[in-house]
């Protein structure tokens, strides 16, 4: 067997196998180099899903003819000197160009903005006509047709042209996201026209273009450091949620990248928060020194290696729930709207079963307001006592047992209901699960099961870094039988369960002893909820060890003692329930993401009857 030298139309079509893998890549690739030809507008023309036809025109700095003839050889690029660890462009192998000449029908006219004339190139299937002048405006059009022309096997493996243009479509929405300061049209026959005018510096305005005014209202500003590492951008409120991740954009150094480091650090910082099968809606920005990042992954450069992972894992679950925190519970502003349409003649009864389109029932219009625990939501707790006049309303007097109302502090004692708090007083308990409260501007629903819940898991993880939780002996140890695997995964994380109140040991091969259980969580199912725990610990048990898995299990004792559903309350239990939600951080919802309450302004109750 001879080993024979490649010809150099062959070496560009193996290149563009791993550059160009479908319209939407070469789109990219034609972007960026607009991009970082200093380009203030972009206009993007399709056909055909972008396999007939992609053009892509901008007002850049423009090429000499010179210039023009080395941009379609292999390797050429005037945006790398002497280092992969210096990059500050989008593009820099100098491979994009040759590679779709290779593979396609190449036409690029250019001219500099003080030049006489311009200057055009063709490739058609690597073969290279000679550079010739041609009428232009300043800056430079790649014009792409018949893509995977000298290439057919590609064509085979390429979707509809609905779902080619849609991947165009989105490599667009990521570039304009990236830099709100250029102006993008996108255009063709096969779409309507999408722009996205400049917003400059606003970048807030940009983000609000591609993925709607709603994420305005509901967002949260980021803004963190740790060691040279800055993080930037917006993070949607839990309830603020898509049925999917293709809501969530990341970049690094001004570079749209789809890694999966920062995809899963998203879903850590949002866990216990959104819904299993919903995704939280999020804009991020990193900045830092390009030695300490590795862009020259892939050919595509949308994998990036990072030389500290762990920091920046860290750097975004932190301030991503520090935001949270920061900002306390805010309802969606998009249930009240959906709220109001479900309403109209024509609704479907099937439909009035679906989530809200932010994943959640969080009826609040755009002046709903968020609540946060400060001193102001939980300032009527001190106040002198007085009679609620509640006695008309023939609520049910069921006197509440033992540890299932959440625990208030020692100088904590029933308020007069006044509707002034952020969640209002409550004024009703229907189904015997959820309260009615009323607000200064509406009223608002909750389910007193999902919202103690998450009160006793709250405080479950605050024992986590904290002093052991209160615990209650048994008079009689519990003894609960199991499969001797499920015993011996017990015992090992015996210590950490002990911390939350829960006192184990072993009791014969298949079988464990409850000596104590949390004081908070009161009479309780013990054997189901140490079934509950094993069942757990099976499934994530790892060489990580519990430390990272620690508030499932706290998550899991929680839901084992909450306020029941059924559960008949008192006013003055329903109004501490209130408080105690505004008091604590993340109350918004349940511990497996599901919302907590649901607000109804007074203006969306008006327009359902038609008062304005």
């Amino acid at each position: 067997m001879v080993i024979k030298q490649l010809s150099e139309t062959l070496i560009n079509q193996i290149a563009a196998g791993e550059v160009i893998e479908r319209p939407a890549s070469a789109a990219k690739e034609l972007i960026e180099n607009a991009i970082d030809a200093g380009a203030s507008r972009i206009e993007i023309a399709t056909a055909g899903g972008g396999k007939s036809l992609l053009r892509v025109i901008d007002n850049g700095c423009g090429m000499s003819a010179e210039d023009l003839e080395l941009s379609i050889r292999r390797h050429c690029t005037s945006k790398l000197k002497d280092s992969l660890f210096d990059i500050h462009s989008l593009g820099f192998r100098g491979e994009a160009l040759p590679s779709i000449g290779s593979v396609a029908k190449l036409t690029i006219t250019s001219r500099l903005p003080g030049g006489a004339e311009g200057s055009e190139v063709a490739v058609v299937g690597g073969k290279v006509s000679p550079v010739r002048p041609a009428p232009a405006n300043p800056g430079t059009t790649v014009e792409v047709r018949d893509l995977f022309f000298a290439t057919p096997a590609r064509l085979k493996f390429l979707k509809t042209e609905k779902a080619e243009a849609g991947a165009i479509t989105e490599i667009v929405k990521r570039m304009a996201i990236a830099f709100p300061a250029i102006r993008f049209v996108l255009s063709g026959t096969d779409r309507t026209t999408l722009e996205f005018p400049a917003t400059g510096d606003d970048r807030l305005a940009r983000i609000a273009q591609v993925l709607g005014s709603d994420f305005r209202d509901n967002a949260i500003e980021l803004d963190a450091e740790r060691e040279d590492v800055r993080l930037g951008g917006f993070a949607g409120v839990p309830t603020f949620n898509r049925g999917n991740s293709a809501h969530q954009y990341a970049f690094v150094n001004g570079r749209p990248v789809q890694d999966k480091q920062i995809l899963s650090a998203i879903r850590g910082a949002y866990a216990e928060t959104i819904p299993q099968g919903r995704y939280p809606v999020a804009v991020l920005s990193l900045e830092l020194d390009p030695a300490l990042v590795d862009v020259n992954v892939h050919p595509a450069k949308s994998d990036v290696r990072f030389r500290d992972p762990g920091l920046v894992r860290g750097l975004i679950v932190g301030a991503i729930r520090d935001a949270l925190r920061r900002e306390g519970d805010r309802a969606s502003t998009t249930g009240g709207g959906g709220m109001l349409r479900a309403f109209r003649p024509g609704f479907s009864p099937a439909a009035s079963s679906a989530p809200s389109p932010s994943g959640g029932w969080s009826f609040a219009n755009s002046s709903s307001r968020p609540f946060s625990p400060t001193a102001a939501s939980t300032a009527g707790f001190n106040e002198t006592v007085q009679q609620p006049a509640f006695a008309a309303m023939n609520l049910p007097t069921a006197r509440a047992e033992a540890h299932e109302v959440p625990a208030a502090a020692p100088d904590v004692r029933a308020e007069a209901p006044t509707p002034s708090y952020p969640l209002g007083a409550a004024r009703a308990q229907v189904h015997a699960n959820y309260i009615v409260a009323q607000t200064e501007d509406g009223l608002v629903i909750v389910d007193q099961h999902a919202a103690h819940e998450r009160l006793v898991f709250e405080q479950m993880r605050k024992a986590l870094s904290g002093r052991r939780l209160p615990s209650q002996g048994l008079l009689i140890p519990e003894i609960v039988d199991l499969p001797e695997e499920d015993c011996n995964r017990l015992m090992t994380h015996a210590v950490a369960l002990e911390q939350l109140g829960l006192a184990i040991e072993r009791f014969g091969p298949g079988a464990v002893a409850v000596r104590e259980t949390p004081a908070m969580l009161g009479e309780m199912d013990v054997a189901g909820m140490v079934r509950d725990l094993a069942d757990e610990i099976a499934e994530w048990d790892t060489a990580q060890g519990l430390s990272a898995k620690l508030e499932y299990v706290a998550a899991t004792m929680a839901c084992h003692g909450s306020v029941r559903s059924g559960r008949q309350l008192r006013v003055e239990e329903m109004n501490a329930l209130l408080r105690q939600m505004e008091a604590t951080p993340g109350s918004g919802q349940c511990n497996h993401g599901r919302p907590t309450y649901v607000e109804l302004k007074l203006t969306d109750i008006e327009r359902l009857f038609g008062r304005s």
